[in-house]
């Protein structure tokens, strides 16, 4: 069985139902949710004149290898309303893939991990909160020391 971390986020609509219809589509289309961060609300990252976004990390077990999975989030961001109109726009939902069990991976439109993690206080947070032990496999540091080096100063607030 597979480990994956997936950073799901949306900043239109009901985004606490949006968020909650991912992860079940998670759950029922790419494998188990085994473990669940809080829902964080965060600064808008890269296009600031856009409303707060709600981000969460989920754990999940999956027999999918990382095309079908990447396939699988794709296929469930559409049924959530996700539209890809410009980069850093505002959506729905949008489900990206962080760690694959240890995996190095570059293929044309995925690379695992994701190559952003670092940057991102709002990747960082709800990761930190449920596997701050995690090595990260390029970078060679655990999810809670990236933390502390992150640079990021875009406000994350934890809401549940």
């Amino acid at each position: 069985m597979n480990k994956a971390y997936l950073l799901t986020g949306g900043n239109e609509g009901d985004r606490a139902f949006h968020m909650q219809q991912a992860r079940a589509n998670i759950e029922l289309i790419c494998g188990q949710v085994i473990l669940i961060s809080s829902l964080y609300e965060t600064a808008p990252w890269g296009k600031p004149d856009q409303p707060d976004f709600l981000n969460q990390v989920l754990l999940i077990q999956t027999l999918l290898d990382p095309a079908k999975l990447l396939h699988s989030v794709l296929s469930i961001e559409k049924t959530g309303g996700r539209i890809r109109s410009e980069k850093n726009a505002p959506r729905t939902i949008d489900i990206d893939i962080l760690f694959y069990n240890h995996l190095v991976l570059h293929e044309p439109g995925l690379t695992i991990p994701h190559p952003r993690i670092a940057e991102r206080r709002f990747v960082l947070e709800p990761l930190c909160e449920i596997s701050p032990d995690y090595i990260h496999p390029v970078l060679g540091k655990t999810i809670s020391q990236l933390l502390l080096e992150c640079t990021d100063e875009l406000a994350v607030k934890k809401i549940s």
